[in-house]
């Protein structure tokens, strides 16, 4: 659909999705609490953002399918309405297995936003400002990301229970789901040919798209995982306090939410790659001082840092693949929030490794390498396009 103006009216409550699916980076402060709650092993407290992510690998791809019949925004709503129910379970039946199982519709729910909003916000932007949109939309979801550690802290100090977060999300993403239900959204429909299954595992066979939905997977596993091992990461190697190693996790999001922001006002104006290029540089240097960090406080600077760097590097990646391949948006949104099931994986295989070697700190190789293979991705955009 082309658009030449912006109508708030209907970027709005689809901005506001974009904060629904914050809630999905409640696995970090889960891992934390729920751990200390049940004595849990590093390996065993990694299940909870595998029970999240581990749905975005099965059910991206359908969900893809099934928007290209229903459209974005029922399909949108279904999502939010599902996420609800998972922030819900684990507020309302508290145990490992139930928390297990809330954690898991989080991640249904999560699955289906994440594959229906990023195109519904395509649609009500002009296609000039779509790398802008999807960075600032990000911005929004940093947000919800950032204040989600403080505002449990603040819970349990106030009423004695952390959990009432969920209960406070819960309620967000029914109002969200009524906003957006009311909102007459006009979207792009594919006019040559119905996605399915065929044509979106097809679209694999594409080396650029392959290698953009694998940067995916990776930028996603090193969130995910500086979000659930930030914390565990300066408790075992400064010996913090539980307060501080908890409070790394809000300035990871600080730093995306200013990343984001700022990322939104520097893409309307500068090229996409050279960004893209530059973010995984400070990406990089900035894990290998992380890992280096003589102290808890300036730990906790280049933590921030991250984030800054990574914090574009998903709309980014998006962007390019949907500019290059424009009627192929459902296909490769679906392609693309599969691979969000590196959140699943990478945790886990740093878990595994802590537990194996002793040592948090040798479980940040991971995210070493996945930094380094996003280095490699942006250098070859920069290339391809010049």
């Amino acid at each position: 659909m082309s658009k030449s103006s912006i109508s708030m009216k209907f970027v709005t409550p689809v901005l506001m999705s974009f904060f629904v699916m914050s809630f999905c980076d409640l696995v970090g402060i889960g891992v934390d609490r729920i751990k200390i709650d049940f004595t849990l092993s590093n390996t065993l407290a990694q299940l909870i953002p595998s029970a999240v992510f581990l749905w975005f690998f099965v059910l991206s791809v359908p969900v893809g399918i099934l928007q290209d019949r229903i459209g974005k925004r029922t399909v949108l709503n279904i999502g939010m309405l599902i996420t609800a129910m998972g922030l819900f379970f684990p507020y309302f039946f508290y145990s490992f297995e139930m928390a297990l199982f809330g954690f898991a519709m989080l991640g249904i729910g999560n699955t289906i936003v994440q594959v229906s909003a990023n195109p519904l916000l395509v649609d009500v932007v002009p296609a000039n400002r779509r790398s802008s949109f999807l960075s600032f939309s990000q911005f929004v979801k940093a947000i919800g990301s950032m204040i989600a550690a403080p505002l449990a802290g603040w819970l349990a100090l106030k009423f004695g229970d952390w959990k009432l977060l969920f209960l406070v999300f819960g309620v967000v993403s029914l109002l969200s789901v009524i906003w957006l239900y009311f909102t007459n959204i006009e979207e792009s429909k594919n006019t040559e040919k119905r996605a399915t299954f065929a044509s979106s595992f097809k679209l694999l066979g594409i080396g650029y798209i392959s290698m953009m939905v694998l940067g995916i997977f990776l930028v996603v596993g090193i969130d995910v995982g500086v979000n659930a091992f930030s914390g565990q990461f300066l408790l075992a190697k400064f010996n913090s306090a539980q307060t501080l190693a908890e409070s790394g996790r809000s300035v990871y999001f600080f730093g995306k939410m200013l990343g984001t922001f700022g990322g939104a006002i520097l893409l309307a104006k500068l090229s996409t790659r050279k960004f893209f290029l530059w973010s995984t540089i400070l990406g990089l240097a900035s894990i290998l001082a992380l890992i280096f960090a003589p102290g808890d406080t300036i730990a906790i600077v280049v933590i921030f840092v991250i984030g800054l760097g990574v914090a574009n590097i998903f709309p980014i990646i998006y962007s390019l693949t949907v500019e290059k391949y424009p009627l192929r948006t459902n296909e490769i949104s679906g392609l693309m929030i599969m691979a969000v099931c590196g959140g699943a994986v990478i945790p886990l295989l740093m878990g595994w490794i802590s537990d194996l070697n002793g040592n948090v700190t040798a479980a940040m190789m991971v995210l070493v390498a996945a930094i380094s293979y996003l280095l490699f991705v942006s250098l070859f955009s920069a290339k391809s396009k010049a």
